[in-house]
């Protein structure tokens, strides 16, 4: 496996054979958490594994492998592609996700200040299932059901013992690992190496025509809209892949707060925003919180109208199979007359404000 790859860029893993080892997830107030290990087991020969995902983007890797009739049950925020949709649901959110940023952001601060879990785990509906391998996550537990909850929940299952493969990524490479991680698990390697064999490809035609420009622009890619959250994780590595520079965020490290001062004092040349679990139109109605700022006039990428709004729900915030689309999207905003993927209208759109 590893001969077949050893071209592939620094973003991809050098390594692409299964580890059995867990990342350590980030809490947003305590740090670092070590979580206790999770095993995997590889399916083989004619086991066909029943398989219940509990994140979104384990869910668009299962189906990008090949294994979507195997697929028996799903998250509450599982959504792609369109016919996993029926699947039942095993789990639900202790937030109320339609309130404003401010009043989410509220609430996700308050239970994890009392130390209580964002979801929970519908064990009954698990139980009922009886799945093989259950897919969970480790990177934030603010964005979906972690392993800890899926480990807590698995002690009521009676006459089961599913297999866990949890994700755990930071970072481009970290998400190609992820992916290789669930081929191996599943029995799809060769799925696996022809999905990543595709991806570098189209990744590398990005990134070389992006070269051939002048010297790349400044990016702010928001992720959160008030209070102000930059995105980080793998986010900064599409921006540099897409012929941009990011001015917030690193590489692998979660993403940061920020302030308006901050903001305005980087002065991007490119404003884009990608609230987590936000569609565009949910994005459209919080605006306001933007653009009545008093600082929001004075930033060069309003005065220039070049901000815009993307799907980030959809695309930016899952680090599945898709960041490729996501790739895609940053090159057509930052490159419009080199790059016509199609994107714009589904993914992303420009964002035309007056100034106040």
């Amino acid at each position: 496996m590893e001969d077949g790859f050893h071209a592939l860029p620094p973003h991809f893993p050098k390594n692409l054979s299964l580890q059995s080892r867990l990342r350590t997830p980030w809490h947003p107030q305590v740090g670092w958490v070590s979580l206790p290990p999770v095993s995997c087991f590889t399916f083989h020969g004619d086991i066909v594994p029943r398989i219940v995902s509990l994140i979104p983007s384990g869910t668009e890797m299962v189906c990008a492998l090949g294994c979507r009739t195997q697929l028996v049950g799903r998250s509450h925020e599982c959504d792609f592609p369109s016919d996993i949709t029926h699947l039942p649901v095993c789990t639900q959110s202790m937030v109320d996700a339609e309130g404003t940023s401010q009043a989410i952001h509220a609430q996700v601060s308050q239970r994890l200040h009392v130390a209580l879990s964002l979801y929970e785990v519908l064990v009954d509906r698990i139980q009922a299932l009886q799945p093989d391998v259950i897919v969970t996550q480790t990177q934030c537990e603010v964005c979906a059901v972690s392993a800890d909850d899926v480990q807590r929940a698995l002690h009521d299952l009676v006459g089961s013992s599913p297999t866990l493969i949890s994700l755990g990524a930071q970072d481009l490479s970290g998400i190609w690992e992820d992916l290789t991680r669930v081929a191996e698990g599943l029995g799809q390697q060769a799925a696996g190496q022809a999905f990543l064999a595709q991806a570098k490809n189209r990744i590398d035609e990005i990134f070389q025509r992006c070269q051939q420009g002048p010297s790349p622009p400044t990016v702010a890619c928001i992720e959160w809209m008030e209070p102000l959250m930059a995105a980080g994780n793998w986010v900064p590595e599409l921006v540099h892949l897409a012929g941009g520079q990011s001015v917030f965020g690193r590489p692998g490290e979660h993403a940061p707060w920020i302030t308006w001062e901050g903001l305005a004092a980087s002065d991007p040349d490119f404003l884009v925003l990608m609230p987590c679990g936000f569609s565009m139109a949910r994005i459209q109605e919080e605006m306001p919180v933007m653009t009545s700022h008093p600082f929001w006039p004075q930033l060069r990428a309003v005065q220039n109208q070049n901000v815009y709004l993307t799907d980030g729900n959809q695309f930016f915030n899952r680090p599945g199979p898709r960041l490729v689309e996501s790739l895609e999207i940053l090159a057509e905003i930052l490159h419009p007359t080199h790059f016509q993927f199609g994107h714009e209208g589904q993914g992303w759109r420009q964002c035309v404000t007056k100034e106040r």
